[in-house]
């Protein structure tokens, strides 16, 4: 049994390296997924360099998605809602393209997709006592630095499964984070819910937005949700004032078309780096900037 670690990419070379040192003592093979086009549509250079990763150049694989998905909205003549819509099918389209990196996956290896900031724990995890079809790690969410906690929400970012189970990359990720009861109708009938599945407490850590202000910028003109950014008109300023009272701007537990959920404010908590991963416990030296 081989353990494939499945993410994508846009320019996040700290975290890759974060996520290469954590993972390597357990993964046989890092996919990494880069597309052409960023979820904002515009196009860009490819910037993930396995060189750039010595180490663990030989367990990468790096693919590149060289088109659009089709059937797009004309962002010409899109709506935020709309260009919403495009971001998501480029994001589902970069996530499903991973399949091609997995032609020599055997029946029982395991299949295990993050985004690159959401860090399974492995350690004295044993896949092979596990015999659920589906595993969903729950994670802790961290934002700006990676020891400023944001308390109030569980985050089930990494998911799993054998590849004889796998259907698409997008559909794991899909997957509910929920162990529901038999004999329901609507689990008998969904491509999202499962019985047999397992989570994984103290699953992990979802290092989220852990980069500069210019990095921040990049981000929120480039990704899903770059039209409710650019409709806002988020400057540097304010962000830079949330940085410094560590604060966030922006509420998980309403719905996304609730441009309200974009209005509230919440307080991140500073951590000991005791509940961090072991390396990053050991480095902190080294990531001093990332720290609070």
């Amino acid at each position: 049994m081989k353990i494939f670690d499945c993410t994508t990419y846009f320019e996040e070379d700290l975290m890759m390296d974060v996520r290469f040192n954590i993972l390597n003592e357990y993964v046989d093979t890092f996919i990494v997924c880069e597309s052409k086009y960023s979820h904002s549509g515009r196009e860009k250079k490819i910037n993930f360099e396995p060189n750039s990763f010595p180490k663990f150049k030989k367990k990468i694989k790096h693919i590149i998605l060289e088109n659009e998905p089709p059937n797009l909205i004309d962002e010409n003549i899109a709506s935020p809602e709309d260009q919403r819509t495009n971001s998501v099918k480029r994001i589902m389209e970069q996530r499903d393209f991973i399949q091609s990196g997995l032609l020599n996956a055997s029946t029982d290896d395991i299949i295990m997709y993050s985004d690159n900031d959401e860090i399974p724990n492995l350690k004295d995890l044993n896949f092979e006592k596990i015999k659920n079809k589906i595993i969903i790690f729950k994670q802790k969410i961290f934002y700006y630095k990676f020891n400023l906690l944001y308390p109030i929400l569980d985050w089930y970012g990494t998911k799993c499964c054998r590849f004889k189970y796998l259907k698409s990359i997008s559909w794991l990720r899909d997957i509910k984070p929920k162990k529901y009861k038999p004999f329901r109708l609507d689990v008998m009938f969904s491509k999202y819910k499962f019985i047999d599945l397992k989570i994984i407490q103290n699953g992990g850590w979802h290092f989220s937005n852990v980069k500069n202000l210019q990095g921040l910028l990049n981000k929120y003109e480039n990704d899903e949700m770059h039209a409710e950014y650019a409709g806002r008109n988020v400057d540097s300023k304010e962000i830079e004032r949330l940085l410094k009272e560590r604060k966030i701007n922006y509420n998980h537990f309403k719905d996304s078309k609730d441009i309200s959920r974009q209005l509230s404010e919440f307080s991140l908590k500073k951590i000991d780096i005791d509940q961090l991963p072991t390396f990053l416990q050991n480095n902190h030296k080294k990531y001093a900037d990332w720290f609070d």
